[in-house]
């Protein structure tokens, strides 16, 4: 029961980071352009840059608050980030400039390197068979934050583009205080180990947890190819989604919320109920298929009712993270949980280094009046070849794992 309790607090902690995030994501764009009166092509373009800034501070910081959440515990790191989450909201709603929303997106980086710490709690409180599932439910609150946070913020951005802003800090100043008195313990002081800025990098980190097992560098592998396809959502979406469709700001943020929508059923639900049905393995296939499918539907659709099915296609892919979560966490011990995590987070940072900058060139190439081919779904379709490569990558390592098995 302690644990159930546990688990649902940081769920709840993760929920209203997501609702702040999903709030800003449509009337992003529409800030930059006040801020640079560039068009929407070169606004996601910077948008993609800003992007990668945000995943370089998570490739510095993931490491260091993960090996930090392993020598004092996970709640002191949750709700550092959660307090300067809130506070960075603030620094972008009163931006006048661009230089200070680039401030505001390295900081947001630093804050967002905490899912370390939040993925190391949950590995704390469930029995290694039951992890798949319970990092599904964190794909939950990921999925429905995106479902309130987009609807309102595009209501509120159609009153003021800065009022969402506003808004995600107070859910995020609200989050600290919740955690502050809701949010126990869950690393024990036996399961401590000292902090060693050594340690506190991607590459010492898997260099470590490979002696543990060698199975986690194919599975850290998996899981950062699959963080470079699905990034193409955060960085290009709502771009795609306005030179592909002729989207409004309000078409967007329910487009965005049909998509958390549609995940948040497949990880909160769906999953439960097909992996004791499919097995891990069969479930990630599964979950990439759905990429895929959902990027050829993107290619070929013409009305917005198209674009809804194919976000609910690919919704399937909220199977694929968890099962290769769940098996990169069984591999190693309960003392190293938040070293593994942040080695996850900060590997996978490179590849949300390098998508942003990726798919949004590709939009402003194959899209506008200067495209070398009309096709604004270069970004998806991008996205779902590099999918294939998750496949294969998790696949391997499966196979070694069932090889020592």
């Amino acid at each position: 029961m302690q644990h159930r309790a546990s688990f649902g607090i940081v769920f709840a902690i993760v929920l209203i980071d997501m609702l702040g995030f999903g709030i800003v994501a449509p009337v992003l764009p529409g800030l930059i352009i006040e801020l640079t009166h560039v068009d929407i092509g070169t606004a996601a373009e910077y948008a993609g840059w800003l992007g990668a800034g945000y995943a370089a501070m998570q490739f510095l910081f993931a490491p260091v608050l993960g090996n930090l959440s392993d020598r004092f515990g996970r709640r002191p790191v949750l709700l550092a980030a959660v307090l300067m989450l809130g506070l960075d909201y603030l620094l972008q709603a009163i931006a006048p400039h661009f230089g200070w929303l680039i401030i505001g997106r390295l900081l947001a980086g630093v804050t967002g390197a905490s899912f370390s710490a939040a993925y190391a709690y949950i590995a704390d409180v469930t029995p290694p068979e039951k992890r798949a599932a319970s990092f599904g439910m964190m794909g939950l609150a990921f999925g429905f934050g995106f479902v309130v946070g987009p609807a309102m913020g595009g209501l509120l951005g159609a009153v003021d583009p800065r009022l969402p802003f506003y808004a995600a800090a107070a859910l995020a100043l609200t989050n600290f205080a919740f955690g502050l008195v809701f949010l126990k313990e869950s690393l024990s002081p036996e399961n401590r180990r000292p902090f060693d800025w050594r340690q506190a990098n991607a590459l010492s980190s898997l260099k470590a947890l490979r002696g543990q097992s060698p199975t986690v560098l194919w599975f850290v592998a998996a899981l950062s190819m699959w963080q470079l396809a699905h990034v193409v959502y955060p960085a290009v979406w709502p771009y795609f989604a306005i030179a592909a469709y002729g989207f409004s700001t309000a078409d967007v943020g329910l487009a965005l919320a049909m998509v958390g929508f549609s995940s948040a059923l497949v990880q909160g639900l769906g999953l439960r109920w097909a992996l004791p049905k499919l097995g891990e393995r069969r479930a990630v296939m599964l979950g990439v298929g759905g990429l895929c499918a959902s990027a050829v539907l993107y290619a070929v659709a013409r009305e917005h009712w198209q674009v809804y099915v194919a976000i609910a296609v690919g919704a399937l892919q909220g199977f694929v993270q968890p099962p290769i979560a769940a098996f990169n966490s069984r591999a190693v011990d309960a003392r190293s949980q938040g070293e593994l995590q942040g080695a996850v987070q900060s590997i996978g940072s490179i590849a949300a280094i390098i998508g942003p900058p990726v798919y949004t060139q590709a939009l402003a190439r194959f899209s506008g009046p200067h495209a070398i081919i009309n096709l604004p779904a270069m970004p998806m379709l991008l996205s779902a070849g590099i999918s294939l490569i998750t496949l294969a990558l998790f696949w391997k390592g499966a196979s070694l794992l069932r090889d020592k098995d």
